[in-house]
């Protein structure tokens, strides 16, 4: 369709006609988008255009940094166990599990075997934010230790992937310091940018925040890295001032949930082939049970060890054991390297789009955990009694 009005229309309308079913089915919005986009993929045919990837990508980019504002480092001080060991084990158990069934069972070479491994051992913090948002859960000790430990796997990923593939240049240097000195700066400049701009209907935080996002994401693409990985870590950089203000975050989470992440999740579904899918439907559920069983195996134990309720343990395990936008990635690096085939990449691909609705599902519908919201930090409470 050449009318960008009339595509970006019908774009809308799937995100609409996704509202409106997860308002009635009582399920998170997120997922019900990626079945629409699956859906209307594979009947009406959904093109995506250049616009379409930015608008998803800088949704990936926007949910990313808001997951990391999230982080409370208060939290994080006081389940540092919990949130590290949950985190590395997310990862390892399931890169190690895909990696050995890939290369000893279905005769893999070792690098497609390692791309497998790595799409399979993400943990999709898209998913997982987008679904605590909508109930509160976000805003809970359990919610915030499962972001942190999210982005412990989702390190490991990049890394894995940074480490077994990538090209080690000047590049990746000045990437790798571009951030280091963003990360210094902006807890110092941002509090005081944002009190002296205040709140203006022009949205200078907003714009700020936008242009340090696409900045680094733009020389973490030139380095051959992701724009969602400096996205989380500048979210973790601004939480304090995020923690402080909650009216801004809900402004960028209006920004993000209106109009950016419908595309994001939509297009993700848009990707998934069903004629591909059930020629190796049989494959593909077996790398999404492997992902499964590897993570349940490694995260439930550590959940009785740190002491959460069963309800709980399994809630998180459930969450970490999704994927989407690392998952999605690092199968697409490996599609476009000539690492993996069309037909490997569709089953990856495929496999990672329904650890995003499983686990999510089960999740809410069985184990969604009683909670009540954190109280803010007491110096915060004590530094806002002195504006």
């Amino acid at each position: 369709m050449h009318n960008v009005w009339l595509a970006s229309s019908v774009w809308l309308a799937l995100a609409l006609a996704a509202s409106i079913i997860s308002i009635r089915a009582a399920i998170s919005v997120a997922l019900i988008e990626i079945v629409v986009g699956a859906i209307a993929g594979n009947t009406i045919g959904l093109e995506i255009t250049p616009w379409v990837n930015f608008l998803a990508g800088f949704g990936a980019i926007l949910l990313t940094f808001l997951a990391g504002t999230e982080i409370d480092a208060h939290v994080i001080r006081r389940n540092l166990g919990a949130s590290v060991g949950i985190g590395a084990i997310s990862f390892l158990a399931p890169y190690l599990g895909v990696l050995l069934y890939a290369r000893a069972v279905i005769g893999w070479s070792w690098p497609e075997a390692q791309i497998a491994g790595i799409s399979m051992s993400t943990t999709s913090v898209a998913v997982v934010y987008a679904v605590m948002v909508e109930t509160g859960f976000n805003k809970t000790e359990l919610g915030k230790i499962i972001l942190a430990a999210c982005f412990i796997t989702d390190l490991g990923t990049v890394l894995a992937l940074g480490i077994v593939f990538a090209h080690y240049d000047a590049w990746l240097a000045l990437f790798g310091a571009a951030t280091a000195v963003v990360l210094w700066f902006l807890p110092r400049f941002a509090p005081w940018f944002f009190k002296a701009v205040g709140y203006r209907v022009s949205e200078p935080e907003t714009k700020f925040v936008s242009l340090v996002l696409l900045s680094l994401g733009g020389l973490s693409q030139i380095a051959g890295s992701e724009a969602v990985l400096p996205a989380y870590l500048i979210g973790m950089a601004l939480a304090p001032s995020f923690l402080k203000d909650a009216e801004l975050g809900h402004r960028f989470r209006i920004i993000a949930f209106t109009i950016l992440t419908p595309f994001y999740f939509l297009k993700a579904g848009s990707l998934v082939d069903f004629g591909a899918v059930a020629s190796s439907a049989g494959l593909i559920a077996v790398f999404l049970l492997i992902k499964m069983a590897t993570k349940f195996a490694g995260i439930l134990p550590l959940t009785k060890r740190f002491n959460f309720e069963a309800k709980e343990g399994m809630y998180t395990t459930l969450l970490m054991s999704t994927g989407l936008t690392f998952g999605s990635i690092s199968a697409l690096f490996g599609l476009t390297n000539h690492i993996i085939d069309q037909r490997q990449y569709t089953i990856l691909v495929t496999a990672v789009i329904a650890s995003a609705v499983v686990p999510t599902l089960i999740a809410q519908r069985w184990f969604m955990p009683a909670f009540m919201p954190l109280d803010p930090p007491a110096e915060i409470i004590e530094e806002e009694s002195h504006v």
